[in-house]
């Protein structure tokens, strides 16, 4: 049942995950616009994306795990912004859930954990894109004290079409200031 709230353990994600992941992530591959990739994954394609998520330090991968039956519901991360060394306190933030898993609360747990984790890194900013229209996506980071910044105009062309991509952002705590 959608409205049904679920009880979550949120952990960082292992390379155990990595099948379940990459499911998760090449449902919105195949089905939405919500990723601009066009193409599905295999899980050892994904691999070198799981690594680059310690389970320490500013790039975080936060799973969550439904008990009973053990399985993952979806996954929360904090990647690099930009490549430059400048961006190097600004991450970018990005969740995904197993279609069944949404409308329950697991994208609360998720960021709640994730920015949690993040409260005591040498971190100012992060960054959010959502592509357009993702009216679930917007409430959850607006609930997480997100603010719009503007928006991409049709930046991204997909099923035939282009899509918007509004950007938000949060102030983080940065504790090397």
């Amino acid at each position: 049942m959608p409205s049904e709230r679920t009880e979550v353990q949120v952990r960082p994600g292992v390379e155990g995950d990595l099948e379940a992941l990459t499911d998760i992530y090449n449902h919105y591959v195949r089905e939405t616009s919500i990723t601009f990739d066009t193409a599905i994954f295999t899980p050892e394609e994904r691999r070198p994306w799981l690594l680059s998520h310690p389970e320490d330090g500013p790039h975080r991968l936060m799973v969550a795990v439904a008990p009973d039956p053990q399985e993952i519901l979806g996954y929360a991360t904090s990647s690099a912004f930009r490549a430059k060394p400048a961006y190097a306190t600004s991450v970018e933030v990005t969740i995904y859930l197993a279609p069944h898993a949404t409308g329950r609360g697991v994208g609360t747990h998720l960021y709640r954990a994730l920015f949690e984790c993040l409260a005591d890194e040498d971190l100012h900013r992060a960054y959010a894109g959502i592509a357009q229209p993702n009216e679930a996506s917007v409430l959850l980071h607006e609930r997480f004290g997100f603010r719009h910044v503007g928006t991409y105009r049709e930046v991204g062309r997909k099923f035939g079409r282009y899509w918007d991509v509004a950007w938000y952002e949060k102030e983080l705590q940065a504790v090397g200031v």
